[in-house]
């Protein structure tokens, strides 16, 4: 009896981790609330509320994702990849909702529980990760190898503020930045042991070997590295999701402990503002010889991950 009662309850949490009903998915988001939010319902704030129901939904893509992995792993499949600077992908809470085809399901949970499925939707940040036409088409690209069953991993940069937010003041535009990643990004799987050197600058020697052969050695003035974070892209109506990974530039050694027990605070952490800059902004202002220069290195390091 004891054996039969482990395996139902096994099953009650696959289908709750897992599972399209309504009842799956209010309880799913209860548990999400209370065990990675840390909160229970009275005292949630919108955004809590949010974050609950994000990872609700990612748990269900994360199972097609990996899934989705495992047959292109065992069928050795051939793997498209798509790189661009920019993905304007939108709001994904709503967007997986529907390609999960639970949208009225997760209304109708929203609403048993007491609370309202707009208010909740209108909690998200707009992904600062595209602008124009160049990032629509990419993540249009993206949508679309996944409802096509296409294997595809999408490349690009994770832009700490995106390109920026406009407000206005005395009538004139005032760009300000886009905090979109202020609050935490409940889509993304950071892979912080995915990471890889990119060197930049320095000189190069040329050298003879041993034999006789004419060689040359780079010495770079300094490294970055590009750290992975993974953001899985279903497709609509079905079981399939592919990958977007996106870099994020760090530096090798963000903290120069050296030069802060000297005195020099703002000198002990130069090499982290410059590794960081990198991926900071999209499209950065190229009118100044600098900024041109940081977009080069953008572009570069992008590539190099």
């Amino acid at each position: 009896m004891n054996d039969i009662q482990t395996i139902t309850d096994a099953e009650e949490e696959e289908r709750t981790r897992t599972g399209l009903s309504k009842d799956a998915l209010k309880r799913a988001f209860s548990d999400n609330l209370f065990y990675v939010q840390a909160r229970f319902k009275d005292v949630a704030t919108a955004h809590d509320l949010y974050m609950a129901a994000a990872y609700t939904v990612r748990d269900r893509m994360l199972q097609r994702w990996i899934r989705t992995a495992k047959t292109y792993k065992k069928s050795n499949a051939r793997t498209v990849c798509y790189l661009s600077a920019e993905y304007l992908l939108g709001p994904h809470l709503g967007n997986n909702l529907i390609n999960l085809g639970i949208m009225d399901n997760a209304r109708d949970a929203a609403a048993e529980l007491g609370l309202d499925m707009e208010t909740i939707l209108d909690q998200e940040e707009e992904p600062g990760l595209g602008n124009g036409g160049l990032g629509r088409l990419a993540a249009c690209y993206m949508d679309s190898l996944s409802t096509l069953q296409i294997p595809a991993i999408g490349y690009g940069i994770r832009y700490e503020f995106g390109i920026f937010d406009q407000d206005i003041q005395d009538g004139w535009q005032l760009e300000i930045p886009d905090l979109w990643l202020r609050n935490g990004n409940p889509w993304e799987i950071p892979r912080t042991k995915t990471r890889y050197p990119v060197k930049f600058g320095g000189k190069v020697e040329h050298y003879t070997d041993e034999i006789g052969t004419q060689c040359i050695r780079w010495h770079p003035e300094f490294e970055i590295n590009g750290v992975a974070y993974d953001t899985p892209i279903l497709g609509f109506g079905v079981d399939n999701a592919n990958l977007l990974r996106l870099w994020h530039a760090e530096a090798s050694q963000s903290f120069d402990f050296h030069s802060f027990n000297h005195g020099d605070y703002y000198g002990a952490v130069n090499a982290k503002v410059a590794a960081e800059n990198i991926t900071k902004v999209l499209y950065p202002n190229d009118e100044p010889e600098v900024g041109k220069e940081l977009r080069l290195k953008q572009q570069y390091f992008f590539v190099s991950c």
